[in-house]
Order: C-alpha cells, then sequence, then structure tokens
C-alpha cells in the first residue's frame, strides 16, 4: 500500500493498478513460452493454440472499446451575466463510462466465492467439518455453481460500487448550482432521475460486458484445455 501511494504521489500513475499490472505481466512470459512447448510437444493442437491467439487478440479490442466508451447526456448552460460581464450561453456534456466500476467487481466476487475455499483449507482436515469440504469443491472454478454465483455476484457488485462511486443527486444539485440543465429535463429531482435512469442501463451494460469478460477464461480452460489460466480480473487490469 504504501509504494502504491508513493507511486501515484509521483505522478507516474495509479500505484496500486502498476503494483498488480507488474505482477501480471511477470507471469505472462513463462505461461507462454510453456503453452507454446506444449503445441511443439503435440499436447495442444495448434489449431486449438491459434483460435486461442485469435480470441485473446479479440477480447483485447473489446476490451479496449468497451472501456473506451461513454454515454455523453448533453447539458447547457444558460446566458448569465455576472457583473459587467456577459457569458453566451454554451452546450456541453456531461460523460459517463459505460464500466464505472472497472475490475472491482470481477476481484470481490472471485475473492468471496473463493472464501469457503480458503478456510476448508485451514480447517477441513478436522472432524465436523467435511460439509465446508463439500461446498468447496462445488464453488471450484470450472464448476457450474461456481460460474452461476460469480456471475450474479459480478452483475451484484457491478450495482453496488457504482452506487458508492457515483451519486445522481448529487451531480444533479451541482448542475444546478453552475446554472446548467439538460435539454428537455427540469433542473434539480428530475434531472437526477433522469441520470440515475441512463446509469442504471449503462451499469447494466457493463455488468453483463464485465461477466462476459470473466467467464470467457472458464471457457478456455475446460471446453479447450488450454493450460494456463488467465482470468477476467487479470485482462481487465491490463487493458484498463
Amino acid at each position: 500500500m504504501w509504494l502504491g501511494e508513493q507511486i501515484t504521489e509521483r505522478g507516474i500513475g495509479n500505484g496500486i493498478s502498476i503494483i498488480i499490472f507488474a505482477g501480471i505481466v511477470a507471469g505472462l512470459p513463462p505461461a507462454i513460452a510453456h503453452t507454446i512447448e506444449q503445441a511443439r510437444q503435440g499436447d495442444l493442437h495448434f489449431l486449438v493454440l491459434l483460435l486461442v491467439a485469435v480470441l485473446v487478440f479479440a477480447v483485447t479490442f473489446f476490451v479496449v472499446f468497451v472501456e473506451r466508451g461513454q454515454r455523453r447526456i448533453v447539458v447547457n448552460y444558460a446566458k448569465r451575466q455576472q457583473g459587467r460581464r456577459v457569458y453566451a450561453a454554451q452546450s456541453t456534456h456531461l460523460p459517463l463510462k459505460v464500466n464505472m466500476a472497472g475490475v472491482i467487481p470481477a476481484i470481490f466476487a472471485s475473492s468471496i466465492i473463493l472464501f469457503p475455499a480458503t478456510i476448508a483449507s485451514w480447517f477441513g482436515g478436522g472432524t465436523g467439518w467435511n460439509w465446508l469440504t463439500t461446498i468447496s469443491l462445488y464453488l471450484q472454478p470450472g464448476q457450474p455453481l461456481y460460474v452461476l454465483l460469480y456471475a450474479s455476484a459480478i452483475i451484484f457488485f457491478c450495482f453496488f460500487y457504482t452506487a458508492l462511486v457515483f451519486n445522481p443527486r448529487e451531480t444533479a444539485d451541482n448542475l444546478k448550482k453552475s446554472g446548467a440543465f439538460v435539454p428537455g429535463i427540469r433542473p434539480g429531482e428530475q434531472t437526477a432521475k433522469y441520470i440515475d435512469k441512463v446509469m442504471t442501463r449503462l451499469t447494466l451494460v457493463g455488468a453483463l460486458y464485465i461477466t462476459f469478460i470473466c467467464l470467457i477464461p472458464e471457457f478456455m480452460r475446460d471446453a479447450m484445455k488450454v493450460p494456463f489460466y488467465f482470468g477476467g480480473p487479470h485482462c481487465l487490469s491490463l487493458l484498463s
């Protein structure tokens, strides 16, 4: 945490994200080399390797496209006068990101779902803890219950985290105080409801997008027998 704060203060970027990025990138060369070696030995079919490469490039393009996506709400500033200066009417926009929650929902979801497995590794050998071991087996990555709960948790945390970091009412109040308004919408309460409606739709799209990105590696590992695991949170962290 201290090192991350120092990186952020020096203006290099978000320190925690850079540290996570470095850790992920450091593990990529050995994983790629191992995959290529398995393809050379015939353990992994060349067509599967080619399909994985195409899929990785397609997912990369898709993530970059969505991460840069915005819903721009038109905002107008009425003509106003301050002292002797007269300001003409202006038009601008309020940008709302499609994925405002970032990678946080995926990290929270995976941490919570894998928590029973962590507890089972501590106490699974004791008497009376067999039920916890059984639950942890059903919650292993690749299991149907894991996939279902993982997707549900991602969607939940997308809405939960977005509600924490973005307040439509506060945004509407700031627009009203600065003399701005959304065309066709009354300033204040009506503007807050409109922004909340737009943000809810964007959050739903963002939640489905994150869920899709995070479930692709599960498919690659189970259906295509890819020998390394490159999770959705890793992909989102790298490209964000």
